[in-house]
């Protein structure tokens, strides 16, 4: 089942590197009693992702937060290793929260997960963004067709 507007999310473990290294964190720690903006990319390093998704909330993310969102989130299925090298490749630590969905259990519990057999990435995440308030999701942006149509930060912005 895929997740819906009015739903709460589900409980689920991230991983995200800090200065004390990788830690886990759940989305209770992450969503409770605050605005979020989760977007969610099918892999760091990727071409779409890399020069189109991600910039876009990195070059927005103050704007965003203007608008009384407490935090910018990018979720990807990869591991903690390979997104905290795209966080400092790309200029989002510190900027963007990171988080790794390892094994891809919050995309499989949120009903995201979708196969890439021809670009031999196996099962990630599909292209979305949600705004999130106290864990409950308020606005969600599939995107139904390749790039970043529906789920980029202009979107967001123009629904904040």
């Amino acid at each position: 089942m895929t997740i819906a507007i009015g739903d709460r999310l589900p409980p689920v473990e991230f991983l995200m590197m800090t200065g004390d290294g990788q830690q886990k964190v759940s989305t209770d720690v992450i969503f409770a009693g605050r605005k979020v903006v989760l977007f969610a990319v099918p892999g760091a390093f990727t071409p779409t992702c890399s020069r189109n998704h991600l910039p876009g909330f990195l070059s927005n993310v103050e704007a965003i937060k203007a608008k009384g969102v407490d935090a910018v989130v990018c979720v990807t299925v990869n591991d903690i290793h390979v997104v905290n090298a795209w966080a400092k490749h790309t200029g989002a630590e510190g900027k963007i929260m990171m988080l790794a969905d390892d094994n891809g259990k919050f995309t499989k519990a949120v009903g995201m997960n979708r196969f890439f057999p021809d670009s031999g990435m196996g099962e990630r995440s599909r292209r979305y963004s949600m705004i999130i308030e106290n864990g409950v999701v308020r606005q969600l942006n599939v995107e139904d067709k390749p790039g970043v149509n529906v789920s980029g930060a202009d979107t967001i912005l123009k629904q904040l």
